[in-house]
């Protein structure tokens, strides 16, 4: 009887031996993905950016915060109107000609009286002007117009990877990559919170940088403003997820019996 508990123990050990090992190499297979060329497609782009996008995070922040749209930094007046934005004008004590409006694919809007108008590339300010020339030309002497963007619809980011909700989101006001996770409804079980990276097309080049949200949450690297275009990846952590195709595979507590043998 002995013999026999004995020799269900060994092959019981051995499962779990077989089982660590299976971790083990889960763990330093998702390492090496993220630090050799030979890796993961995503991490090896990473890598060969670093030249130019720079993967340390000193370095990686100044890029990512050095080319915020007006829009981002909060200085709406700079703000170029851009297509599929919408926006709100309107003319003093004359409420008939008030409209909210969304700019067309070519840059134009319509409006009562001047009918198209020009928007696409120009400020608040600077379309402000243009559509009160306009009126005052042929209907309304001295008239005060307002313009205001209600919704950035140009300005949109990408949330894919192991979050919550991957999806394109419309970005208004400075938004940070922690902000841009939140949008996202957060990160998933398997989430790897060192391997959050962000790329960026700038002078056609496309740059990335990894970042580490336990990091940014901490305070111990800033949180990195995001602009139209950019694109979060949030990479899934190879021994999480190979712990979770075991517990697939195995009932936990099964799991738990054959580590304590």
């Amino acid at each position: 009887m002995t013999d026999f508990v004995g020799y269900w123990r060994n092959v019981a050990n051995a499962i779990a031996l077989s089982i660590c090992a299976i971790l083990l190499a889960g763990c330093l297979g998702g390492s090496l993905s993220k630090d050799s060329p030979a890796g993961d497609g995503v991490f090896a782009e990473t890598a060969s950016s670093a030249a130019i996008g720079g993967t340390a995070a000193a370095g990686a922040q100044k890029i990512f915060a050095a080319n915020e749209s007006p829009a981002q930094s909060g200085n709406a007046e700079d703000y170029k109107i851009a297509p599929l934005d919408v926006i709100d004008v309107s003319v003093l004590n004359v409420k008939d000609l008030d409209r909210t409006v969304q700019v067309s694919s070519s840059g134009q809007i319509s409006l009562p009286l001047i009918k198209t108008v020009k928007a696409g590339g120009k400020t608040s300010a600077q379309l402000e002007r243009d559509i009160a020339a306009k009126l005052e030309a042929n209907y309304l002497q001295s008239p005060q117009v307002s313009v205001f963007v209600k919704e950035y619809n140009s300005q949109k980011i990408t949330v894919d990877g192991a979050v919550m909700k991957p999806g394109i989101y419309p970005i208004t006001g400075k938004t940070t990559l922690l902000q841009a996770i939140a949008l996202a409804e957060g990160l998933n079980l398997v989430a790897d919170t060192s391997g959050i990276l962000v790329f960026r097309t700038v002078n056609n080049k496309r740059q990335a940088a990894r970042f580490d949200l336990k990091q940014v949450r901490s305070g111990k690297i800033g949180d990195p403003i995001l602009q139209a275009g950019d694109i979060v990846m949030v990479d899934e952590s190879a021994s999480r997820t190979t712990l979770r195709d075991v517990k697939d595979a195995l009932p936990l507590t099964g799991l738990f019996q054959l580590l304590l043998l």
